[in-house]
């Protein structure tokens, strides 16, 4: 068969081939030519296309990737703590449902936490229940004595700060002082569950959510429906620690699992009697002014 002509076959041209016969030695690039010969001449013409895009910081971050090590920020630093609040919003509303429902036999911990504890939950929550509990004992106490002839209501903003060390010295020292207390304990015996202290941050600052409502109806001046939420609140609240806590302490000796969770309950119901004490003191019964003119007139001397 005859050869036939390829139209797009490649072929070389004449004045291509007299070129380099005229020039010898002239520099030739070929687009197939991986060597490193082409990027000497690009070197030297001053092209570097990697030369904008270098960044020691991503160089040390790739290292650290590669190497499968990353170097863990300090604990005083911000970086330790923004792990901390990235959390999905589902998540939150998850943990406060389940701390607010608690199941018996469900450790809050390893359902809900799973080993990521948050911060953004816990400190929204006893943010709110400040402001909540300050805002409604102003509230309250305006109800109260908003029928006396003489009562100039005057807000009492001290509320907040107290309200604040004592929620916030709850939600925040006394875990640190269980955590330590547990790593003692886990020290001396073994074998007992362990949780670290933003665990035990996490699941003190949930249990306080179910208080928010009910401070909300602390308004209302009925003592029965006060003391009819506080004790739901209360059981709820100490559910969820009971159930959390148990497993880490239940296989130590008896004398110290009694001291423990004896603690964890007295000090939650300390807090809630204690705010609904001082926020939200009974009506006083109206008792006659000593300094009125008629009592004047009888203690005058004859």
């Amino acid at each position: 068969m005859a050869a036939t002509n390829d139209p797009f076959q490649f072929q070389e041209f004449e004045e291509a081939a007299n070129m380099l016969e005229i020039h010898r030695d002239a520099t030739t690039i070929s687009i197939e030519d991986d060597g490193p010969e082409p990027q000497k001449q690009r070197n030297a013409a001053g092209f570097s296309p990697d030369a904008d895009n270098d960044d020691p910081h991503d160089a040390d971050d790739t290292a650290e990737l590669l190497s499968g090590q990353k170097k863990n920020a300090p604990f005083w630093t911000f970086e330790y703590y923004q792990k901390f609040f990235d959390i999905e919003t589902h998540h939150v509303k998850e943990r406060i449902f389940g701390s607010m429902m608690p199941w018996p036999g469900k450790n809050f911990i390893h359902v809900y936490l799973r080993r990521n504890p948050d911060l953004y939950g816990p400190f929204w929550i006893c943010i709110t229940f400040v402001f909540a509990i300050a805002i409604s004992g102003n509230i309250s106490n305006f109800l109260v004595h908003s029928g006396r002839p003489n009562y100039r209501y005057t807000p009492e903003f001290r509320k907040v700060t107290i309200a604040a060390t004592a929620i916030f010295s709850y939600a925040w020292l006394l875990p640190l002082a269980l955590w330590g207390l547990l790593l003692w304990r886990n020290n001396k015996v073994m074998n007992l569950v362990s949780y670290s202290f933003m665990e035990i941050v996490c699941v003190y600052g949930y249990s306080l959510s179910i208080y928010v409502p009910a401070v909300v109806l602390w308004i209302l001046p009925f003592e029965w429906l006060r003391w009819c939420s506080v004790v739901v609140a209360l059981c709820l609240s100490g559910s969820v620690l009971v159930m959390t806590f148990w497993p880490a302490v239940r296989d130590d000796h008896p004398k110290v699992i009694i001291a423990i969770m004896s603690g964890i309950v007295l000090l939650n119901i300390l807090l809630a009697i204690g705010c609904k004490t001082y926020f939200f003191s009974t009506p006083e019964e109206s008792h006659p002014d000593d300094s009125s003119p008629a009592n004047e007139a009888i203690k005058a001397p004859s």
